[in-house]
């Protein structure tokens, strides 16, 4: 079917900016087109819809090579016309060039609307901006999705009483109460300084994505390691395991691939360059790096450090459940206690965490009447037992 087209439309310049930003923004022409076509007929109904004219079906369209602008409804063909807005005579119908039309078919009309050029230049720029926010949402949905568990740099932009907001470029992020290390006075988030963080996720946020950042994740640690050690980033060295209470201290159990490397040493670096690069990013965190070991009553020692232990014994049940429960019994000397429990017992419970066990540590002293006590018992047991009547 013929369609009219209006007479006033911005040819020149639709089809090349529309170019222009889908080059620039990475966005596919098509749906920009299809965004400014939405557009001009929800700028067509704005305008005379409503109580003026219940307008029942209205399509805009852009042609892809000029730039011509065509605007147009659906029309009932009637004998009498009764309303005027959706409704058109078969003699005028016909004076269009519908000369095959009969009483109840639907045809185009071009609507001749005489500031369409107005029009439609506002609604090709409000449906570009809304495309062009879509798109970057888009991409930064995408972009960071594929990140989480990553390191990203990032910039302050301001923060209030639970979350800290961060510009990361593209996007702005965010840090929650819960990803912000609070109890390390070093740990400033002031305006325009610059930090690292963890990607947690992407969430909505008023209608946009807001990438979760987080400087308390255990695997911050491991991620800066990987960035500051190249025998790490080199695969030579692997990170087996990491504990962390964010903002105090952190302890890392570390193995090497290749004998002729030193675990440790390699992520201590010389003269502790490099744990202390990773130390000073994170506020002064203390950072504990010991050698993971196949043992575990070796790997409970090292994980102890820097307590001297004496003596572990471990065992591995089952339980009702079915769950595994890993036991570890750890005799330190007497001057060692306070070191091994660590203070408020942090020692201890990291090293719990790094290996995996239940850890019980006592003295040697304690340890020694214990085992005194329970010899006599057992003597206590063999004469009651010998001294019986025949």
């Amino acid at each position: 079917m013929p369609r009219k087209k209006n007479e006033e439309e911005p040819k020149d310049t639709i089809v090349s900016l529309v170019k222009l930003l889908a080059d620039e923004r990475d966005i596919d022409e098509e749906e920009v087109f299809q965004a400014i076509e939405s557009g001009l007929v929800a700028a067509y109904r704005r305008e005379f819809g409503g109580n003026k004219q219940d307008i029942k079906s209205v399509s805009a369209e852009i042609d892809r090579e000029t730039g011509e602008i065509y605007v147009y409804k659906l029309a009932e063909v009637v004998d009498d016309v009764v309303d005027d807005a959706n409704e058109i005579s078969i003699e005028a119908a016909k004076e269009l060039g519908y000369e095959d039309v009969e009483v109840g078919d639907e045809i185009e009309i071009g609507i001749d609307v005489e500031d369409l050029g107005r029009l439609a230049a506002s609604a090709a720029k409000n449906a570009i901006n809304q495309k062009l926010r879509d798109a970057e949402s888009l991409k930064i949905e995408k972009e960071f999705s594929g990140k989480i568990g990553e390191i990203t740099s990032g910039t302050i932009v301001r923060k209030d009483a639970r979350n800290v907001y961060v510009n990361i470029g593209r996007a702005e992020a965010i840090v929650k109460h819960d990803g912000q290390i609070r109890n390390n006075r070093n740990e400033h988030y002031d305006q325009d300084r610059i930090m690292k963080f963890l990607v947690m996720g992407v969430e909505e946020a008023n209608g946009r994505p807001s990438v979760v950042l987080s400087r308390t994740d255990a695997r911050l640690v491991t991620k800066l390691f990987e960035l500051e050690v190249p025998e790490i980033k080199a695969g030579d060295v692997i990170i087996r395991s990491v504990a962390r209470e964010a903002g105090s201290r952190t302890k890392v159990a570390v193995y090497s691939k290749d004998p002729d490397i030193d675990a440790k040493g390699s992520c201590v670096g010389q003269r502790g360059q490099r744990v202390q690069q990773i130390m000073n990013e994170l506020a002064e965190e203390k950072i504990d790096i010991v050698d993971w070991k196949e043992d575990p009553a070796l790997f409970i020692s090292e994980a102890l450090q820097p307590a001297k232990v004496s003596r572990v014994d471990t065992e591995i049940t089952t339980n009702e459940n079915g769950e595994v429960e890993r036991y570890a019994k750890v005799i330190v000397p007497d001057q060692q206690f306070s070191l091994a429990i660590g203070k408020s017992g942090q020692n201890v419970r990291l090293a719990a965490r790094l290996t995996g066990f239940k850890i019980d540590i006592k003295k040697e002293s304690d340890e020694s009447v214990e085992a005194s006590k329970a010899l006599i018992d057992d003597f206590t047991v063999v004469d009651d037992e010998s001294g019986k009547e025949e």
